[in-house]
């Protein structure tokens, strides 16, 4: 029965995947609804596992409208929780993740450096964030311990992303 719940986590977490990367186009609306529109744009736009979503560019926006410092604030605890999709991908298919490629170097940085490597990942734009969510929650990173850390690197890169938009908007 446990299995069966771990591999429903993992289906779940790729079908919310899909369904938002199909539908990006319509969270982009949302930036209207101010800071509550930021932040579910930002926890839908980062619930997603490998598919692009354009939750940097909203927080550029954002911060030419907004205050930057909310903006980071909210868009960074929103991609945190959008980001707990890969963790429980993570967790859900431990048993199923391929040990090539990819997975296996950021594996590799998680051994070496601990939670460094979530910290430096969240806090730089790139491609290999979901693969640290999932290696994360596979080799049994506290969640509690995973939010604080991806929240401060998150609070990084979206303040210079929203802080950068008030200077140049």
């Amino acid at each position: 029965m446990i299995k069966y719940k771990k591999f429903a986590g993992l289906i779940l977490a790729l079908a919310l995947s899909v369904v938002i990367f199909v539908y990006r186009d319509k969270f982009t609306n949302l930036q209207g609804y101010g800071y509550l529109g930021l932040f579910i744009i930002s926890v839908l736009g980062n619930a997603t596992i490998v598919l692009p979503t354009p939750v940097v560019l909203t927080a550029f926006l954002g911060g030419g409208i907004l205050n930057p410092l909310w903006v980071s604030i909210v868009v960074s605890l929103g991609a945190t929780i959008g980001e707990l999709t890969g963790y429980v991908a993570g967790v859900s298919g431990k048993h199923l993740i391929n040990e090539g490629g990819k997975i296996q170097k950021v594996k590799k940085w998680m051994e070496k450096y601990g939670l460094w490597t979530l910290f430096v990942l969240a806090a730089i734009p790139n491609p290999f964030f979901d693969l640290a969510g999932i290696v994360a929650g596979a080799t049994g990173v506290k969640v509690y311990k995973y939010f604080i850390i991806v929240t401060l690197g998150k609070l990084i890169k979206f303040g210079s992303i929203s802080f950068l938009g008030a200077g140049l908007l």
